[in-house]
């Protein structure tokens, strides 16, 4: 029955791809791989297509853990964002879902664990508005179920002007929350100043309540407000203690063994208050028993650690073969904690 339900998994993957296939994002990406690897676009093409139906590895996925360079072996160890997709749909109940995917529900549940205040634009009076902009000097204003970084903006409270005018711009642009602008650890700013330099652990609760690290990384921003790769920031992966042992990578495959903003060592590299980091991701992952499989997205504070958002949908975050020479990804750790 397993090997059925996972051949059904695979055929209706394959389906989405062929109905969402973007032929120009293919020869995009190819023309990337091909231009830094010397080979033919073409056959890069085909290798492209082969891996996804083999390996259930998406264009960028292909890309960015130079599947190009790998042998047949060694692409069978990466995790892809399919195999991702398939446990988050497997181990994280529909029923609960909905706390991850509005980041107004999920501050509510959370509300121990966010190190800042929240405000709802559409139930906060007047008062409470003012009063809340007079409070924090800088203020993230959010619409609940964006993705990616989209949607978020940071405003100096000292400009806002009228208030009410303020409310009814960010509700125009579905920007319903604002939050206290999160004050980061000074460590983490001297990486990436205009942003909070964000942590993500992607974790598995066991059966038996245990909390399982799959991978803990490490996200730098690049000049703008916030650290998203789609936005322009920059990833690696962290060991168990913290420390950053490779260099950076981001979107377009430049590699930072420092920043090229702050010139701060990123190799070395290692993430203040990490006892406090790994107490909050206990906590965290143990609150909403249903939801399983998770990427938490934290905040190093000067005290400790608070949590961003979790995203019940997470992406895949491995090392990357020609920047760390590492050349096995993570498929066999998720399946010896998993079990899949």
């Amino acid at each position: 029955m397993g090997r059925l339900d996972a051949w059904g998994r695979r055929l209706r993957y394959l389906a989405g791809r062929a109905r969402a296939f973007d032929a120009g994002n293919l020869t995009r990406i190819a023309g990337r791989v091909a231009k830094r690897s010397g080979r033919a676009r073409p056959l890069i093409m085909i290798d492209m297509l082969w891996c996804a139906v083999r390996h259930e590895v998406n264009f960028q996925d292909y890309a960015e853990w130079d599947f190009h360079t790998l042998t047949r072996r060694e692409r069978a160890t990466y995790m892809t964002s399919a195999k991702s997709n398939h446990l988050s749909q497997r181990w994280n109940a529909a029923s609960h879902r909905q706390l991850f995917a509005d980041k107004a529900q999920f501050d509510e549940r959370f509300a121990a664990h966010l190190g800042r205040e929240v405000l709802d634009l559409r139930r906060a009076s007047a008062d409470e508005l003012r009063a809340f902009l007079e409070r924090h000097p800088r203020v993230v204003a959010k619409v609940a179920d964006s993705l990616g970084g989209d949607g978020i903006e940071v405003y100096r409270s000292d400009g806002v002007g009228d208030p009410e005018a303020f409310r009814a711009a960010r509700l125009a642009g579905r920007q319903v929350l604002l939050e206290e602008f999160l004050t980061q650890h000074p460590d983490m700013t001297t990486l990436n100043p205009t942003s909070v330099n964000t942590l993500r652990v992607v974790t598995f609760l066991g059966d038996d309540g245990t909390v399982h690290r799959l991978v803990r990384v490490l996200r730098i921003g690049n000049g703008g407000d916030v650290d998203n790769f789609k936005a322009g920031g920059m990833y690696t992966v962290l060991d168990e203690t913290g420390r950053a042992q490779h260099p950076a990578i981001d979107g377009d495959d430049r590699v930072f063994a420092a920043h090229p903003l702050s010139g701060t060592p990123i190799v070395g590299f290692r993430v203040p208050n990490w006892a406090a980091v790994e107490e909050l991701v206990d906590a965290i992952a143990r609150e909403v028993p249903e939801i399983r499989y998770v990427g938490w997205d934290l905040a190093v504070t000067p005290t400790g650690a608070a949590v961003i958002e979790g995203n019940y949908n997470t992406g895949v975050f491995q090392l990357k073969p020609s920047v760390t020479g590492v050349r096995e990804g993570l498929l066999p750790l998720y399946r010896s904690v998993i079990g899949f």
